[in-house]
């Protein structure tokens, strides 16, 4: 297959494109099932029994780890970086949940609820949430363990360190927040389960913008990860 370049694009008539499109579909269905595997995969995974009680702030007040759950068995929460001193939360990470209330709308009803989780205060979230316009449901982790116990933010001594426990292996890092997402069930005697987590690159199945943006000729584009995402009310 003709590589593209965008400043001198190969023309070809329609049944080369034909053939090269036939040819790049195959490599297409290649990677479906393989995504198919993996999401089998995935669902196969053991369990860990949640024995720790967690406890957030939110709009309503305190509210547990299974209050989270609203009425339903399962729980993703996304780890929003938001350290306690910042004035506003992750670019990246907001990125991401500008894609969640229009699934959540449907996720909702296959039994899944939805929650960011932010070490912030809430009196910092709550208006940065307006002003983004979100309407999901997001609390503060402040003062608890469950960000550390998760992964998502690195403990003094791993900053000391310049690494930490991160995506399952020792990580450098330069920020003590850090993205990802985690997976939770509840059964009906009220046992809470941690099923999956995602970090890094993980989250990119969630990214919508990304899958329209890869179909097109100039791609991404970047000169970095998510090097050209704006806040979305300031493009």
């Amino acid at each position: 297959m003709n590589t593209i370049d965008l400043d001198q694009p190969t023309i070809v008539p329609p049944s080369e494109w034909l053939a090269a499109r036939r040819e790049l579909l195959a490599k297409e269905k290649e990677l479906t099932r393989a995504r198919d595997e993996i999401s089998r995969l995935r669902r196969k995974l053991p369990w860990v029994e949640v024995t720790k009680h967690y406890v957030f702030e939110g709009p309503n007040g305190k509210v547990s780890l299974s209050g989270l759950f609203e009425r339903r068995s399962q729980l993703m929460i996304y780890h929003f970086m938001f350290g306690p001193e910042w004035d506003e939360g992750c670019q990246g990470c907001s990125f991401l949940c500008d894609h969640v209330d229009a699934a959540r709308q449907h996720f909702e009803h296959h039994d899944l609820s939805f929650a960011a989780v932010s070490r912030a205060p809430w009196e910092k979230i709550a208006p940065f949430k307006e002003r983004m316009g979100w309407k999901f449901n997001w609390v503060s982790s402040f003062g608890a363990d469950f960000n550390y116990d998760y992964q998502a933010t690195a403990t003094p001594e791993e900053m000391a360190n310049g690494r930490m426990l991160y995506n399952f292996e020792m990580t450098r890092i330069d920020s003590e927040e850090q993205p990802g997402g985690s997976v939770f069930y509840k059964d009906p005697a009220g046992d809470i389960f941690h099923t999956y987590s995602f970090y890094a690159r993980g989250g990119e199945e969630l990214l919508g913008a990304y899958h329209f943006i890869d179909m097109t000729p100039k791609g991404r584009r970047e000169k970095g990860p998510l090097s050209w995402v704006r806040y979305h009310d300031r493009y």
